[in-house]
């Protein structure tokens, strides 16, 4: 005797195929805190437990059937009062059931009920043939466990892969608040081919249709099909009512591509396209967009962007970044999301990298493209056409490490003469220390050696291949003390880590030398520890120098978060540097700004931190920063931050988060350029929050280029929990103004701007 097991869940498919397109839409977690309390329809009793990674599969296991009564003949058993089948993590219960196990047909009438780790469903009746795999059930309710959906229909009719719904509904919303709901007159699937196709479908908000679609397709299951998806509605004072219409198109398993027609009133239409691929040894995306007539610049606009990798083998790898745009306005008037796109320019790349136990190292070449109208192309860096770099760092029994820096380029420009360089530093380091402190003395040599064309050569004296070698030593020393201590009732830690970093460098005089690619850091606290003061390899600074520092830390011991951090550090130059950059002001004997960074936790809602240079030789402010976070139960935040660095700039900015209620909250930001008097960026909007339905509606102005031109932004978006959203992505501008709108953000580890590249070459980096 087969019971009729198999035939749920194929249930499931059909009611989780409306819910399906938003699971992978929505990158936060849906809030369903605004929902009741308790299931809509319960866990039944004498099921079994939800399915464990680990457990078999459903068909390795055996079936129970259970039952109070059973009559009826051997081939055509009945068997009635609280009857159960269960297998595996599924459950079959009903008041009746009657079988013929040699015809294969069956009837379970009376309180139908069916459960597994993803779906609850109630119905009246259940009736089929097993031999023929044709079931049909009536009057049914489903809950999706996992994603709150639930609905109903008058019947499902199935035979073996195909289904059929009849007069089907769909929400995320609790019957007492019913929001909104889909509704389709018939709903035909095909589990085997991974579709579903819903006719005469109407969403309804409230008692009120919004939207009707007389049929669509849509997948059942994770595999790919071609279709609609969500389009987008926005207004901007720069292109006018903006829609978006996205079609994706299934080609094949490892490659699709999505088109997305794109009108704007102010301008015409645009196409917009994106093509992925992926195979066994690498991926890539193609992003691309052609608009024929654009009315407001007056001709044909678009880009081309290719992003992808290779994998050659274990340690080496191609990958090429690389971008194009029609004019130097599309930035600005399209997107300023590319990759490898700045205020200025547009970054082409493409290389081949390796890494190994020892090593790191690759060949590449790099292009730029201007993308500012308010400059030229003499503003642009040089593009390295090629460039070829090596590091090697290699232990030497238990206390030496030694390692080599090597860069060889080619350095092209349009509108300037350029040139090739070789860049070479070996080193040398011994690695001293115990549990509570370190020395770390550094030898090392570098040599740079040029090429240069013979115009830029006359510019710099005439020698067509000036070199420099020079010699630098450095010795870098801590220690740690650490004590236990109580503050109020709470165990903590407390540290006190000095340290000490000498650096000497000999003169070498450098005026001969072109600037490629160099330029000086901007001083900050890891400028202490470093043996150049130049971002390249164009100049090194001579130096005879000491770095004094202190640093405390506050530790909590109880789940080790930090209560309180502070460091504190000043250079000590013992002469003058004589190497100096254009434009740069020398480096004389003396001290260096004090340098001092602050983060005091003051419970677990208060944040503050603070960063300051204190130049003691001119008695003058050159850095200050201070930094206020404050969350309020749930998911509200305020920040507070102020900016100033002498003769650059003076900003003040504040975002919040605040919820008036669970339902209402508002946002806002007001980012504002003191020493220019002038708004950068102001954004406003509100909130409101449900079970199933969120409103977004924000209002924006802000900077859109560097001639301080203002443009204006009205967004609205509607959010079904569990279907889709339409309307203007409003949370990626929210998340990107108010820092913790999204509340993980908060403990995500942010990229250094100081940290290198692993590809990158940088000799200045201390081993």
């Amino acid at each position: 005797m087969r019971p009729p097991l198999r035939l749920l869940p194929l249930t499931l498919s059909i009611a989780a195929c409306l819910a399906g397109p938003a699971a992978a839409a929505d990158d936060k977690p849906l809030n369903w805190a605004l929902c009741p309390a308790g299931d809509i329809i319960p866990p039944f009793s004498g099921a079994p437990p939800a399915a464990q990674p680990g457990d078999p599969a459903r068909e390795a296991q055996p079936t129970v059937i259970e039952g109070d009564e059973q009559s009826g003949t051997r081939t055509t058993p009945q068997i009635q009062g609280n009857v159960a089948l269960t297998r595996g993590d599924q459950f079959l219960g009903t008041d009746s059931i009657k079988m013929d196990t040699e015809t294969g047909d069956y009837v379970a009438e009376g309180n139908v009920r069916y459960q597994d780790s993803g779906i609850r469903i109630v119905a009246e009746r259940a009736e089929g043939n097993q031999n023929t795999d044709i079931h049909t059930i009536s009057d049914i309710r489903y809950q999706l466990v996992d994603r709150r959906g639930n609905g109903g229909a008058d019947s499902i009719r199935l035979t073996g892969p195909l289904g059929q719904m009849h007069h089907s509904t769909y929400t995320t919303c609790d019957p007492s608040q019913q929001m909104w709901e889909l509704r389709a007159q018939q709903i035909d699937v095909d589990s085997d081919e991974g579709f579903g196709v819903a006719r005469n479908a109407v969403l309804r908000m409230g008692k009120f249709p919004v939207l009707y679609v007389p049929w669509f397709k849509f997948p059942v299951d994770d595999r790919r099909l071609t279709g609609l998806l969500y389009p987008s509605v926005s207004m901007s004072g720069r292109n006018g009512f903006d829609y978006r219409q996205p079609i994706y198109l299934n080609l094949a398993p490892n490659y699709d591509m999505t088109l997305q027609p794109r009108w704007m009133s102010k301008r015409g239409l645009l196409l917009d396209t994106e093509f992925r691929y992926l195979y066994e040894g690498g991926r890539g995306i193609i992003n691309a967009s052609y608009m024929p007539d654009d009315d407001l610049r007056d001709r044909d606009r678009g880009r081309f962007l290719f992003s992808g990798y290779h994998n050659v083998n274990q340690n080496w790898q191609a990958r090429a970044t690389l971008g194009w745009v029609s004019d130097d306005r599309y930035v600005e008037d399209f997107s300023n999301r590319l990759a490898g796109v700045s205020a200025s320019y547009l970054q082409s790349t493409a290389g081949v990298y390796g890494v190994g136990q020892y090593w790191t190292a690759g060949a590449m070449a790099e292009h730029f493209q201007l993308t500012d109208y308010t400059l030229t192309e003499a503003n642009l860096p040089y593009s390295r056409l090629p460039r070829f770099y090596a590091n090697w760092e290699q232990p030497l029994g238990h206390w030496l490490d030694a390692g080599l820096w090597a860069e060889a380029v080619r350095f092209q420009h349009s509108e300037r003469p350029g040139g090739s360089r070789l860049d070479l530093k070996p080193y040398i380091s011994a690695r001293l220390g115990g549990p509570a402190w370190y020395v770390t003395p550094t030898l090392a040599w570098r040599f740079t050696g040029y090429q240069l064309d013979e115009e830029l050569a006359q510019t710099l004296g005439g020698d067509t291949s000036p070199d420099r070698n020079l010699p630098i030593a450095s010795l870098d020393a801590g220690m740690y003390f650490d004590r236990d201590t109580t503050i109020g009732d709470t165990a903590y830690l407390h540290t006190l880590e000095p340290r000490l970093f000498y650096l000497n460098a000999p003169y070498r005089e450098q005026d001969g030398l072109p600037l490629f690619d160099t330029r000086p850091f901007t001083f900050s606290w890891g400028q202490l520890f470093r043996d150049n003061r130049y971002s390249g390899a164009d100049r090194q600074t001579d130096a005879n120098q000491l770095t004094v520092a202190l640093s405390t830390r506050l530790i909590r011991q109880a789940d080790g978060r930090e209560k309180l951090s502070a460091s504190i550090g000043q250079i000590r130059y013992f002469e003058d540097s004589r190497v100096v950059a254009p434009g740069e002001l020398p480096v004389e004997e003396g001290k260096s700004a004090w340098v001092a960074d602050a983060n005091y936790v003051i419970n677990d809602r208060w944040n503050l931190g603070a960063s300051y240079q204190w130049d003691p030789k001119f008695r003058r402010e050159d850095l200050a920063s201070v930094r206020a976070r404050y969350l309020w139960p749930g998911d509200g935040v305020v920040n507070l931050n102020y900016r100033y660095r002498r003769d650059l700039l003076e900003q003040a900015d504040f975002s919040f988060l605040y919820p008036i209620n669970p339902v209402w909250s508002v946002v806002g930001r007001y980012y504002y350029s003191i020493d220019e008097d002038k708004l950068l960026e102001a954004v406003g909007g509100v909130q409101w929050d449900s079970c199933c339905l969120a409103i977004r509606a924000l209002a924006r102005r802000y900077v859109r280029n560097r001639e301080g031109e203002i443009d204006n932004a009205i967004q609205f978006e509607f959010v079904l929990k569990g279907l889709g959203s339409a309307g203007q992505d409003t949370e990626r501008t929210l998340r990107r103004a108010i820092l913790g709108y999204y509340r993980d953000d908060l403990y995500l580890v942010p990229p250094s701007n100081t940290t290198p590249d692993p590809d990158a070459y940088d000799p200045n980096i201390i081993p």
